[in-house]
């Protein structure tokens, strides 16, 4: 919602701006500037990036226009759920989380806290962490550098579509000028028609440089700082997973193992001692 009502205001603040200083807004209509600068830059995009991080650009180009930070509920409702698989563990022994780690979509335990069970990265990192719970043969210390090792594969991984993007931003404004350029050169060839004829083509080259900047800065450059902060906010809910699990690996009473957890989420989105511990209260293990 904020992307397109940022968007919405990029687009008013120049385009109303240049109207009231008395602009000509059909001046501004030059596809070929368009074509230019949008063609040039979306094939410098094909030739720099690997076809995974392309799709994983337009992935995250739609995601961010429902993108929404993890609320205070949602962390809730994860530390609900650690909550009641290490006291399942505790009370009745670590095999049997095995049904629910190997069919969590079949499990009653992860149906009833849906911001996990809906999300296929968190859940995969979820269960593939206790799988090695429930196995065991690895010590707590050696979990927690393999679970470290993931987030910063993934991290690695999901950083790569932002500077992708952000290259290609930091080239529009060269690209504008090659528009412009062209439009020079257009306008060289009539250099000797009518004033009006030739300050038309001058307006339709400048708008080339316009665009650059205008598309570098007003948009691809904030659509990748958007993408660089889903990343962070996926890799954050990651990051209280793992060291909920680490905790309770290390010997670490549910309660405390979760007190773990809850202090590495973003104190926006942190619920209170009183809150978790009230929430966790409340589940009876059967």
């Amino acid at each position: 919602m904020f992307v397109l009502i940022g968007i919405g205001v990029v687009i008013f603040a120049v385009i109303g701006g240049f109207v009231l200083e008395g602009g000509n807004l059909l001046t501004l209509l030059q596809w070929a500037e368009f074509v230019i600068i949008g063609g040039a830059a979306g094939g410098a995009l094909l030739i720099s990036t690997p076809k995974p991080v392309l799709a994983r650009i337009v992935k995250y180009t739609l995601g961010s226009l429902k993108a929404k930070n993890y609320s205070q509920q949602d962390y809730l409702e994860l530390l609900q759920l650690l909550y009641e698989l290490f006291q399942v563990a505790r009370v009745k022994g670590l095999l049997t989380l095995e049904p629910h780690v190997e069919r969590p979509e079949e499990s009653e335990l992860f149906n009833r806290y849906p911001v996990v069970a809906q999300n296929q990265h968190a859940l995969e990192f979820l269960t593939d962490s206790l799988k090695l719970l429930v196995v065991g043969g690895v010590p707590a210390l050696e979990l927690e550098m393999m679970m470290e090792a993931d987030l910063e594969t993934q991290n690695e991984e999901g950083s790569k579509p932002s500077h992708s993007l952000a290259k290609i931003a930091d080239s529009l404004p060269g690209l504008g000028i090659v528009a412009a350029v062209l439009g020079i050169v257009i306008t060289m060839q009539s250099i000797g028609g009518p004033a009006s004829e030739v300050g038309h083509k001058v307006a339709a080259a400048l708008v080339g440089t316009f665009l650059g900047v205008l598309l570098c800065y007003g948009f691809v450059q904030p659509l990748s700082s958007q993408i660089e902060f889903q990343v962070v906010y996926a890799e954050r809910f990651l990051h209280c997973i793992k060291t909920g699990i680490v905790a309770y690996a290390k010997g670490m009473a549910p309660l405390v193992a979760i007190e773990f957890a809850r202090r590495t989420i973003y104190t926006d989105n942190r619920p209170s001692f009183a809150e978790v511990e009230d929430a966790c209260r409340a589940i009876k293990v059967k």
